[in-house]
């Protein structure tokens, strides 16, 4: 799943651990969120999406299948 938690992490100067802090998660956790290697839970995305003040479709968007 693609998403744009970088872009959005980085205009605010937060870094993962930062991001991380505001979530109650590891900086692991942001890490593999940014790299795609996890898809968060419902209430995690809600959270993401409450932080920045964001649609969870505007931040995540689904991998188009070929």
């Amino acid at each position: 799943m693609n998403n744009r938690l970088r872009e959005l992490r980085t205009e605010r100067g937060w870094t993962q651990a930062d991001l991380a802090d505001h979530l109650d998660v590891s900086r692991q956790t942001v890490n593999a969120l940014e790299t795609g290697r996890y898809d968060p839970s419902l209430p995690l995305a809600f959270k993401l999406a409450r932080l920045f003040g964001q649609r969870i479709e505007d931040i995540f968007q689904d991998d188009p299948q070929p």
